[in-house]
């Protein structure tokens, strides 16, 4: 059924969509958001670990909306490496988004980070592109986001800090007395461990509640409003203008256009399963990295026969994740606790320590030249998901006695780790494509339960990533020895996080080699928006989450202004 005509429809209301909607409705213009997944409440975010993280709360089951991924290259037969299904390269499909579930590490990209090319040039193998902006053309937005979102934290001094304006918006959270400790392995090391700044509020901010320190922000929705989540922060303001059409539980399943090539329409599943078709003057499509480039590949017409916009042939490629690698470092309560008492005693959940030293290298001497951040924090205290690693740990699997002395060992530990977030190289060998371009070996295209064909996905590592990461691991694994644990676990060090996302409609001044411009307008459909992460060329060495806020909150001014002096 066709509705009747609105001046915006957004897809997605994560951190991409939930900044437009924001501006946009604020500012006076009538807006549909368009979001897959139910509007939770906040009494629906309950402290349930089989719930929230092994069942559909967050993420659609694999049997009902699959991806398909397979690494690239050749299998030691010589055939193409098969697809398999999986749920990998979901954020959360709810209203929020990633943005409710996320641990809400907020990093801003370093200056370098829109300059690759020119400032570390070209690397062999690798799309390494310029952005078409600047660090100062986003650092005003990122200052808006922080203010908008609720960011808390403390900008120091160090090496590799971004230029600020201001302080972040909060003070910092309380801190577990590690953090002081970590501060001072970095030292000795010659090094600098720096505030983690965070999307949770440790105080009241425009009528949200703090944090109450809870232990449970990463895979949890926030039962106060504390998480810097779209859901809990922007789009209860843009409703109140009376101005937004949320949508919930409605999955876009084609960009329509009219016979000027200009989008025209979104057709949509409603939460019946019926077909909706809304028009719009403007349509911006924010479902993440890999789902936009799914949508806009759907959206095929005799103008567009190869996706919505897709004349130069990018989209989809040049998709990127986070490089990722982590280890643990185990300290025994019962014998550490009168070196820190603490240990036994404090329970405080955050760590919030950062080291950014190996963010980019003077030179390749170690193989690599842009690295990226090590974050310190305790493991997730999901007991679950610690039995379920307790027993599946090492060469072969271990139950009953053994599992239970696994258990007395966990529970008389505290367990630090670090994670590192580092750049992921662009590759013509890490892209999207449609299931029905890589059916099975019988010939069956994989659909979705809406009878559409899924997103395909090939990774292809480049070397250099592997380098780095494995470095940067090694770095963080010298600051837990200095603190002197009882054991040192390496958990992974060639791994990539798959709910940090861009790349598939990378921006840039040259239609030829990118899908968006300056402004994350189409090239070619000249009333089109992309805000996800697909719009980066690169994705820096942090989680993007706040880059991408950001950057919405960017392109929202711009389309305020556009719209203003249409109307006129």
């Amino acid at each position: 059924m066709a509705l009747d005509p609105v001046d915006v429809v957004i897809i997605g209301s994560g951190a991409g969509g939930g900044p437009m909607a924001f501006e946009l409705s604020k500012a006076g213009f009538k807006v549909v958001l368009l979001e897959k997944g139910p509007h939770y409440q906040q009494q629906e975010f309950v402290h349930d670990e089989i719930l929230n993280s092994r069942r559909n709360f967050f993420m659609p089951l694999p049997w009902d909306e699959p991806h398909l991924f397979r690494p690239g290259g050749k299998s030691k037969s010589g055939d193409e490496h098969p697809f398999k299904h999986t749920n990998d390269g979901w954020t959360a499909n709810c209203v929020g988004g990633g943005t409710v579930h996320m641990s809400g590490y907020f990093y801003r990209l370093k200056p370098i980070d829109f300059r690759l090319r020119t400032e570390l040039g070209a690397v062999k193998g690798a799309n390494v592109a310029d952005w078409p902006i600047t660090y100062e053309d986003l650092e005003p937005f990122y200052e808006k986001a922080e203010f908008e979102l609720g960011v808390s934290g403390n900008a120091v001094p160090h090496p590799m800090r971004e230029p600020r304006k201001k302080n972040y918006p909060l003070p910092p959270l309380r801190e577990h007395p590690m953090a002081q400790e970590v501060e001072k392995a970095c030292k000795s090391l010659g090094w600098h461990a720096i505030p983690t700044a965070r999307g949770i509020l440790s105080q009241e901010h425009q009528g949200r509640a703090p944090c109450t320190y809870c232990t449970l922000c990463g895979s949890y929705g926030c039962e106060h409003g504390a998480k810097a989540s779209t859901g809990a922060a922007l789009i209860p303001r843009a409703l109140k203008t009376g101005n937004l059409d949320l949508r919930p539980r409605c999955m876009a399943k084609e960009v329509t256009v009219d016979e000027k090539g200009r989008a025209k329409s979104v057709i949509y599943f409603d939460p019946d399963g019926k077909e909706q078709e809304q028009a719009a003057k403007y349509i911006v499509v924010s479902c993440t990295a890999i789902e936009s480039a799914r949508l806009l590949l759907m959206s095929k017409s005799n103008r567009f026969p190869n996706g919505l916009g897709n004349d130069s042939g990018q989209l989809g490629k040049n998709l990127l994740f986070s490089s990722f690698g982590e280890s643990r470092a185990h300290f025994k309560v019962s014998k550490q606790k009168e070196r820190w008492p603490w240990l036994e005693t404090s329970r405080e959940p955050f760590i919030n320590r950062s080291c950014q030293d190996f963010y980019w290298m003077p030179d390749d001497k170690f193989g690599f030249r842009k690295g990226g951040t090590l974050g310190f924090m305790w493991t997730h205290p999901n007991p679950i998901f610690a039995g379920a690693g307790l027993a599946k740990r090492g060469k072969e699997g271990v139950f009953g006695k053994a599992l239970k002395e696994r258990m007395r060992e966990y529970r008389d530990s505290r367990i630090m780790q670090f994670e590192i977030y580092g750049e992921f190289l662009p590759t013509d060998g890490t892209y999207v494509m449609l299931s029905d371009k890589a059916p099975t070996k019988e010939g069956k295209v994989v659909t979705d339960k809406y009878g559409l064909p899924v997103a395909a996905v090939t990774v292809t590592r480049h070397p250099t990533d592997l380098k780095m990461s494995k470095f940067l691991v090694e770095r963080g694994e010298e600051v837990l020895a200095n603190l002197q644990p009882d054991k040192v676990e390496r958990i992974g060090e060639s791994g990539e996080t798959t709910i940090l996302q861009g790349g598939t409609c990378r921006m840039g001044k040259d239609p030829a080699t990118s899908f968006l411009d300056a402004d994350c307008k189409s090239h070619v459909v000249k009333n089109l928006y992309v805000v996800d992460g697909s719009f980066m060329p690169s994705i820096g060495g942090i989680p993007v989450t706040l880059t991408i806020a950001a950057n919405s909150f960017r392109v929202a001014s711009r389309m305020v202004e556009r719209l203003k002096k249409e109307g006129k």
